[in-house]
């Protein structure tokens, strides 16, 4: 069996750095491997095989951190050698360094997370790459561009993680969302077994924290509805816009942008929800047409006027749209006097809270928002008639 020693070179340059590196034998050869870490000789413990550091050195944090690390990399190394050994196939010392220098290149924490973004878009789920995306430029950040292997992530560094964005003023449900992400690349990793679960996230929040009320009651919705904005389109297609993801029982603005004409048929329309693939069937009321005759026929395949030129990067587009009809939608608050940030999200909001002040079931809110088998109203619920959601969206809107 292969063994694995930490062995110092020092520089013979008077006071600069040595190296320190990992010599592997086995079968009566010798191998080194060499780091990226670099020490004095006076930090370098000859008789444990390990860097030391006095008790107020200035560099006593960076020393530290290099234990830290060769103790990950010859856990690393021994892990090798022990599948190596299991197989029961014959290996030299130059399969373990290669071994290692593979892992290193494909299994930190930077290069697995890059690599799930590319597949990610790849399989067409680009919403769910841009959320790894963003998680992982957030770990970035708080690591100083500094990679770690999967294996090295343990709950101390995800309790600073977490330490780090709250100094930082980041909310508790933010943190929580870049934490399940980074969990969610973690537990793959443990799937196709290229790491062992050590539970890192087990001291960190990665639950949702109950938020300000963002539903606006029904005479407000009323009041937004009335307003005249003729002499102002921007805010008058920004009202538009957030009336029909109300109508349409709180769509979400993503599956607004991407309805297509042919998704209109027979006074229904027919879609799928991006996030959750869940089909839905939705009434086609007069209201809604009379909004969506006040556009332009729209040229592309989309039915709404959001998405104008197919194929001309569409995802910017929608997203644009939809930074700037938030912005005006704040100018319509305040218009009405509301204080609550307004958003196209609190039409979603709304209009499941007009629904329960209507004493709608809860089975039949949730089957009209398209909520998937991960909300708990929806666990233990058949699927429903459209018919009977149309009719809770009817009395809904006989209301405005």
């Amino acid at each position: 069996m292969a063994s694995i020693k930490v062995k110092f070179r020092a520089s013979t340059v008077a006071d600069h750095e040595g190296t320190i590196f990992y010599q592997i034998l086995h079968d009566r050869k010798q191998r080194q491997l060499f780091t990226d870490y670099h020490v004095f000789s006076v930090e370098w413990d000859d008789d444990c095989s390990m860097v030391t550091t006095a008790h107020k050195s200035e560099r006593k944090t960076f020393i530290l951190s290099i234990r830290e690390h060769i103790r990950w990399d010859v856990e690393r190394l021994n892990k090798i050698v022990r599948q190596r050994e299991s197989s029961g196939l014959s290996y030299t010392a130059d399969d373990v360094i290669d071994e290692f220098r593979r892992y290193a290149n494909e299994y930190s924490l930077f290069n697995f997370m890059e690599s799930l973004i590319i597949k990610l878009k790849q399989n067409g789920k680009t919403r769910t790459s841009e959320t790894y995306s963003v998680t992982l430029n957030s770990f970035k950040k708080f690591r100083k561009g500094e990679d770690i292997m999967l294996d090295c992530l343990n709950s101390e560094i995800m309790e600073a993680y977490e330490a780090w964005h709250q100094q930082r003023g980041v909310s508790l449900n933010t943190i929580s969302f870049y934490t399940r992400i980074l969990r969610a690349a973690y537990n793959r990793a443990v799937e196709e077994e290229i790491i062992e679960n050590r539970n890192p996230f087990r001291r960190v929040y990665t639950g949702v924290d109950k938020t300000v009320k963002r539903a606006l009651p029904l005479p407000i919705i009323k009041k937004i509805k009335c307003l005249d904005l003729s002499l102002t389109p921007a805010l008058d297609y920004a009202r538009d816009m957030f009336m029909l993801s109300f109508m349409l029982r709180g769509m979400s603005f993503i599956d607004m942008a991407y309805l297509k004409k042919t998704d209109l048929s027979n006074g229904y329309v027919t879609y799928r929800r991006r996030k959750t693939g869940q089909q839905l069937v939705i009434e086609w009321t007069n209201e809604m047409q009379m909004i969506l005759d006040k556009y332009p026929n729209n040229t592309s395949e989309y039915l709404l006027p959001i998405i104008r030129h197919t194929g001309i990067n569409e995802r910017c587009t929608y997203r644009n749209v939809g930074y700037n009809i938030n912005h005006n939608l704040k100018r319509i608050a305040e218009k009405v006097g509301v204080n609550v940030p307004l958003t196209l999200y609190v039409a979603r909001h709304s209009w499941a809270s007009a629904a329960k002040a209507k004493g709608i079931p809860l089975s039949v809110i949730s089957e009209g928002m398209g909520h998937d088998s991960e909300t708990t109203t929806q666990i233990y619920l058949a699927s429903l008639d459209p018919s009977v959601v149309d009719k809770a969206n009817s009395i809904i809107l006989k209301s405005l």
